[in-house]
């Protein structure tokens, strides 16, 4: 039988299973009822409106109305979706006034099972299927030819209602019977049906994706009320069936392209209107691939394993509905245990010791501060970067794997192998329509999560310049190929670095030793120092964790709450959103001021300057802190705690011990361990020569301190000596240090006293001269009169000191 007969309706083929269905599911939608009323009539009737076309279905309803609609549905969805597509017409129209050529469309929720992108198969072809993914492209909104509406070129008769499938399809045959024409016709627009259509691809989420496997992907074609709703760096299910395409994408290989050019290549012009049909592409062997055709799209829920932390929509109450009472219990056990802060980073990181400075850091930025909107409409982000600096070997890479690992929605890379574009985003051409899209980043995907980036300081400075924006204002912009676009990347840096030259030279202020700009610094609200130390105890207790961790491996591992648990009540605490106390207010203005005051007196020599940020940083580490807690109000005690991780993180390692005895071998130790040595200086009596080098230490304060008073008398004194207009004179060595002595003199009560404080000036002198070079010492005199071939020359003793003229004195 020829296709053209069917066209004139002289045979028509029924599917009677279709039609079965179409009835039935027009009785579902007529009959179901919620509690006396049909529950769907009030959405049809929403329908009507010009702008609407789609009725969303629960797919539990149907189930429960007929077991029998719903299985059919479930294994024949592909087959029987335009007879359903029909029945929600014909329930509209018997509803009330639609249009005649309007066309209508079911999306269905709720599909019971969902699937990863890997598991897929031909199988599932044709059938009900809900699967879960990452969108990582997604492309412009075009218009699809649904049903065509044809004119014969040679006898001008209108062929109506030709479906189209995926590809351009024209009618086999002109429906008069007198005219022979198979090829030349002419598309009439004004009559033929478009529906709006959008082509994404998704890709498999971190937290599905087994080790060291690539991701795999795969195209979604939406239609209707589904288009533009999922973005890319969205985490979302799709419902639909799985369908099979032709890849002409294949097909446009080198070869096959020029024979295709050879055949579309003619002087008529019918020829030139494009590929019509498989046949004319000039292919033999036809390359398939795999679609997922959508019809609903939606968030990925967490209650179905999804475990997106960061549910925006969801409230506690909503989270609690979800849980089981044993695992609501387990949730308010954790927020009433009293040592939740400590028992929770043991349990986040227990295969890493001490640092627990660290661990706090991160714990806070995992529960993460309030975002907030201004009347302005400015958003003020909420998300704690933190940023890890350390020599090799303590465990950076460590801290950034456990994070990846636990936080559903983190993503990892390494700052040598990635790009701007590879960070933030992509704009690349299609292969099949060559247009361009705009393809996701890793900030993009990690949206509403963290991004952890290792050797953040083998970066290139442009690189690091693209995540400018994203880590402040939490955006980004694009302007290239015609494309000017904003996008949303509200995620968290968790950033590991190598200090300049591999080791922290503790002489030395941060900013020396991180190659990092100001800019990007002040973007992170804590930083970290870890140091590797050589330490008896603590080598000790490394090493028997590292043994026991490869002896005995999961004996070794003791948590207190599993990592479920931790997931779980992550969630819940995340929907508080603490208002901040009229107590804390005032503490926090306080801490700050003092904060900026010890700043900008000089004496310390800062790692960074505190601006606004880190008074905004401590704001949102106090939110985070009442947020662990489950509580609704910032305390006076969580800003305490966090203006101590705030002040640890700034002054951790910016006042180095000054060793005035071995000061090119050894650049010094920190304060604390100082303070230590010096409080254990009486027990070894035998060390004498040992302890008078502990007395020529001083911390960098001390050091700046009378470094300053120093500098401004000298300063004082050149000063008068330029107004009373001698020529001869000058501070000699010697007074500076009797000056000083003299000045010194109350808090000086024995010879011995008096004896270690000269010895500690002059070696200041000495640091100012040779090391700073902050003075110059005049210590040959008779300049004119010197031989250069006389090694013997006279070195004066006590020289003359001048400060150097450029030298700008810290206010």
């Amino acid at each position: 039988m020829d296709v053209a007969d069917q066209r004139t309706g002289t045979t028509q083929v029924k599917d009677d299973l279709a039609d079965r269905c179409q009835k039935l599911f027009q009785d579902f939608l007529e009959e179901f009822q919620v509690d006396g009323e049909v529950k769907y009539l009030p959405e049809v009737q929403e329908l009507i409106r010009p702008e609407r076309n789609t009725l969303t279905v629960s797919f539990d309803d149907v189930q429960n109305h007929n077991q029998q609609l719903a299985t059919t549905i479930q294994e024949e969805y592909y087959r029987v979706y335009s007879h359903l597509c029909r029945a929600v017409c014909n329930f509209a129209r018997d509803c009330g006034q639609v249009p005649p050529n309007k066309e209508f469309y079911v999306a269905f929720e709720e599909v019971p099972t969902r699937h990863k992108v890997r598991e897929l198969t031909t199988a599932k072809i044709g059938t009900l299927t809900r699967i879960s993914g990452q969108v990582v492209r997604t492309h412009p909104v075009h218009p699809e030819l649904v049903s065509g509406t044809f004119v014969c070129l040679d006898c001008q008769s209108v062929v109506k209602d030709v479906e189209q499938q995926f590809k351009y399809t024209q009618p086999t045959i002109c429906r008069n019977p007198v005219c022979a024409n198979r090829s030349r016709f002419m598309l009439d627009v004004n009559k033929s049906r478009f529906v709006d259509f959008q082509k994404v691809r998704i890709q498999e989420t971190q937290a599905e994706l087994p080790r060291g496997s690539i991701p795999r992907s795969v195209e979604v074609i939406l239609r209707a009320e589904a288009v533009e709703i999922p973005q890319a760096g969205d985490k979302c299910d799709f419902t639909g069936s799985l369908i099979v395409v032709p890849d002409v994408s294949q097909m446009s290989v080198p070869g096959a392209r020029a024979e295709t050019s050879a055949k579309v290549r003619g002087n008529d012009t019918y020829q030139a209107e494009g590929v019509r049909g498989l046949k004319a592409l000039g292919v033999r062997d036809l390359n398939y691939r795999l679609a997922f055709l959508s019809c609903n799209v939606e968030p990925t829920n967490p209650k179905f394993g999804g475990k997106d932390m960061r549910g925006d929509d969801l409230t506690a109450e909503s989270i609690k509905k979800q849980m089981t009472e044993q695992e609501w219990q387990k949730v308010y056990e954790m927020s009433r245990d009293k040592n939740l802060y400590h028992n929770l980073i043991q349990s986040l990181f227990p295969t890493i010791h001490g640092n627990d400075e660290v661990k706090r850091g991160i714990l806070l930025m995992l529960f993460g501060g309030v975002p907030k909107t201004t009347q302005e409409g400015t958003s003020l982000r909420g998300d704690i970067n933190v940023c890890v600096i350390g020599d090799p070997s303590t465990a950076k890479s460590q801290f950034l794997k456990a994070v990846e690992e636990f936080s559903p929605r983190a993503v990892y890379t390494s700052g040598k192998a990635s790009s701007a574009a590879g960070l933030t985003a992509a704009v690349v051409k299609d292969e099949e329509s060559y247009e361009f899209v705009i393809e996701a980043g890793a900030l993009m995907l990690a949206d509403n999560g963290v991004c952890c980036i290792d050797e953040f300081d083998k970066m290139d400075l442009k690189d690091q310049v693209a995540i400018h924006e994203a880590m402040e204002q939490q955006t980004i912009s694009i302007t290239k190929a015609g494309i000017k676009a904003t996008l949303n990347a509200r995620t968290s840096i968790l950033a590991a670095a190598n200090p300049v030259g591999g080791r922290y030279d503790k002489s030395k202020p941060l900013k020396q030793n991180i190659n990092l700009s100001a800019p990007i610094m002040s973007r992170f609200d804590l930083f970290f120092i870890l140091v590797d130390e050589c330490n008896e105890v603590t080598d000790y207790a490394i090493a028997r964790r590292i043994v026991d961790l490869h002896s005995h491996n999961e004996e070794s591992v003791d948590r207190k709450y599993s990592i479920e648990d931790m997931q779980r009540y992550m969630m819940f605490a995340r929907q508080f959103r603490p208002k901040i106390s009229k107590e804390a207010q005032e503490f926090m203005v306080e801490e700050y001021r003092r904060l900026r005051q010890r700043d900008t007196n000089g004496v310390t020599m800062s790692s960074w300057r505190i601006t606004v940020r880190q008074l905004e940083s401590m704001i949102r580490l106090s939110e985070s802190m009442a947020r662990m807690y489950c509580q609704d109000e910032v305390q006076p005690k969580h800003v305490k705690e966090a203006f101590r991780l705030l002040n640890k993180s700034i002054i951790r390692v910016e006042t180095p011990v000054i060793n005035f005895e071995e000061e090119e071998d050894q650049p010094g130790e920190d304060e604390e361990v100082e303070m230590e040595t010096e409080q254990q200086q009486p027990l070894p009596e035998k060390q004498d020569d040992e302890a008078a080098k502990l007395k020529l230490r001083m911390t960098f304060e001390e050091y700046k301190t009378k470094s300053n008073l120093l500098i401004l008398y000298m300063r004082k004194k050149e000063e008068e000596l330029e107004a009373s207009d001698e020529e001869t004179g000058g501070m000699r060595r010697s007074d500076l240090v009797e000056w000083y002595l003299k000045e010194m003199e109350s808090d000086i009560e024995t010879e011995e006293e008096l004896i270690q404080e000269k010895t500690k000036i002059e070696k200041v002198i000495d640091r100012l001269v040779h090391h700073d070079q902050v003075l110059i010492e005049l210590a040959k005199t008779g300049l004119k009169k010197r031989k250069v071939d006389d090694e013997s020359q006279v070195v004066e003793e006590d020289p003359f000191l001048v400060v150097h003229p450029n030298y700008v004195l810290d206010a």
